[in-house]
């Protein structure tokens, strides 16, 4: 319960969380997302500790510490053979960055090991291709702080970009507030999905974000909430992310940890 360890709950309220979350339990699907329960799961946290937000000075102080280095970052990938490549890479990478996941992430010895490091499987070419193409770009957002990297493949991508957020805060996904402060309204236009579950349910968006992502010419998704919720969508979809659990390490068939960009099953 890292956000309830992280909003400072006593035990008392810990367990009144665990008491309201075994009440919902009976209307839960078995065929319900894990974004779809982690976001019942945390409201009823946020709604407990009265608080709305728990995450937002950890993404804050992430965010700032990648700012910090984003020049570094960008003559990295400018001076690299393929600066596009090398962009995917580091938004790739990027997604390991996940408190939600992993609340001991440290992102100061972490992020040294992981610029050594390639994909695991990439879809480069269809990648090129579909963007070749494209007019315009949908790009929906995982965590804070990744944005950062996000922000620098938008610079490489070269083309208009519209960046969904979450609508309100949910564990440390990015919001509007998060999107700004890695710059990224400097290259694209900041849009709000409608849905503040910790994934894109495409049912809680609004209807211009589903209007938007169906006429895209092209959608990145960033993430594995992303790619639970999208992965079934009858479109062309690339999925940038790092594989942090079995049941998706097995719906890609790669292993857990891998870092991957694919096109969806459907994008042909």
């Amino acid at each position: 319960m890292a956000a309830a360890r992280i909003a400072k709950l006593d035990e008392h309220k810990i367990k009144e969380i665990f008491d309201h979350i075994a009440s919902l339990l009976p209307n839960i699907s078995m065929t319900t997302t894990p974004p779809e329960m982690g976001m019942l799961i945390y409201k009823a946290i946020y709604q407990t500790a009265d608080i709305d937000d728990p995450f937002k000075e950890i993404k804050q102080q992430c965010t700032a510490q990648l700012m910090s280095r984003y020049a570094e970052f960008k003559e990295q990938i400018v001076d690299s053979e393929d600066p596009l490549y090398t962009a995917l890479k580091f938004s790739c990478l990027g997604n390991a960055i996940d408190f939600g996941a992993n609340p001991n992430f440290d992102i100061t010895k972490d992020l040294e090991d992981l610029f050594d490091e390639d994909f695991d499987v990439c879809e480069y070419d269809k990648f090129l291709i579909t963007m070749k193409t494209a007019s315009n770009i949908l790009y929906i957002a995982d965590n804070a702080g990744e944005t950062v990297f996000d922000r620098l493949l938008i610079e490489q991508l070269s083309k208009p970009v519209k960046y969904a957020v979450r609508s309100k805060p949910i564990i440390n996904d990015a919001t509007i507030e998060d999107a700004q402060n890695a710059g990224i309204d400097k290259v694209a236009e900041i849009i709000s999905s409608g849905c503040d579950a910790p994934g894109t349910i495409l049912e809680l968006c609004s209807e211009e974000f589903k209007r938007i992502f169906s006429t895209a010419d092209m959608v990145i998704s960033k993430g594995q909430g992303n790619y639970e919720t999208l992965s079934d969508q009858k479109r062309s979809i690339f999925f940038l992310l790092k594989i942090k659990c079995p049941v998706i390490a097995r719906d890609i068939d790669i292993a857990c940890g891998s870092i991957v960009l694919v096109e969806s099953k459907d994008g042909n």
